[in-house]
């Protein structure tokens, strides 16, 4: 009987034609709507000043309390605001609105869209990983395993306390053989690195680091990193100059870098969208929108809204991109697997 209720309404039975009905009657009630096109302005003008946010959003100015960069590092979440349009849209039964709407949702799929399919191949040849674990983290020895546990082959974490780094090293000394740490930020490796050195990133004190790890397949440069970090003021916007500075210096490192293949590693605090990463962002790739799997947000670890930790590279291919589960530091963990 149950089976044959489903086959039934599956091929125009009695719930097909309840839902066609019912639809139908909406469509004739708006059909004979008078205000249909006038209702909803509003709304229709939201629509379009959410789209056009989106199309000019490297136009705005960052002059003025670093706007453009504020905006975005969050511009993904402005899609948030497409189905709470429809929804009223269809509630006050708007047209205009409606219409207006296909414009931002257009824009978002154009910007976004590519980020919700999962681009993941198979294969790699190096698994690398990063993690801000966080100076207050309650539990450095269980995220340092945790973080170990993804089978990475090669290990970056930042903002590492001087006092607990015995801690991290202890945890991760039965998996890894080669490390080096330098200032707040760290570097674990299966395979033997060399000419390990600081990065100077001009902020007085070491929170950057490069080294060449030998893999099997060849010399890479690995670049950690850990960017100053940004705040919303309400009298001074977006507090990011000390960051974008840092980013210039980086840049200009990486760029001089004479080994062909380079992975970078770290919390940048900044997204691929943000223009002021742009020395960083305009000579190499994003392993998550190369080979992700939507749009791997990484903070805050709790609710996560931006992807600001990376895994950037150049002359390799990513092939896949992923979050690791969250430790007890404010950032999710992150990992990638790349090919030579």
């Amino acid at each position: 009987m149950v089976q044959a209720y489903k086959t039934e309404t599956g091929n125009g039975g009695p719930g097909d034609r309840f839902s066609s009905s019912r639809v139908r009657r909406l469509l004739e009630r708006w059909r004979g709507d008078s205000g249909i096109w006038r209702r909803g302005l509003l709304l229709a003008s939201c629509a379009v000043v959410i789209a056009l946010l989106m199309i000019l959003h490297a136009q705005m100015p960052n002059r003025i309390g670093n706007l453009g960069s504020l905006a975005e590092t969050f511009l993904p979440w402005l899609g948030v605001f497409i189905p709470v349009i429809l929804v009223a849209a269809v509630w006050r039964r708007s047209a205009s609105a409606l219409i207006a709407l296909l414009l931002p949702t257009i824009v978002w799929l154009n910007l976004f869209g590519g980020l919700l399919t999962d681009k993941s191949v198979g294969g790699g040849d190096l698994t690398v990983a990063t993690h801000n674990v966080n100076a207050g983290n309650p539990d450095p020895g269980g995220t340092a395993q945790d973080v170990a546990a993804s089978g990475a082959d090669v290990v970056a974490l930042q903002e590492l306390p001087q006092g607990q780094v015995s801690t991290y090293e202890e945890a991760l000394a039965g998996t890894y053989k080669y490390h080096s740490v330098q200032g707040t930020v760290g570097l674990w490796s299966k395979y033997p690195m060399s000419d390990t050195a600081p990065v100077d990133i001009n902020m007085g004190w070491t929170r950057a680091m490069r080294s060449t790890v030998q893999t099997p397949q060849g010399a890479v440069a690995v670049y950690v990193a850990h960017m100053p970090s940004v705040r919303v003021k309400l009298n001074a916007g977006f507090t990011a100059n000390q960051r974008d500075n840092s980013a210039d210096a980086l840049g200009m490192a990486i760029a001089r870098e004479p080994v062909a293949r380079v992975v970078l590693l770290g919390d940048l605090n900044g997204t691929m969208n943000d223009r002021s990463l742009k020395a960083i962002t305009s000579q190499m790739r994003s392993t998550q929108g190369a080979a992700g799997d939507g749009f791997g947000f990484s903070w805050p670890a709790s609710f996560p809204m931006a992807r600001i930790d990376q895994i950037m590279v150049r002359g390799i291919d990513p092939v896949s991109s992923w979050t690791l589960p969250q430790t007890d530091s404010d950032h999710l963990p992150i990992a990638a697997r790349v090919r030579f």
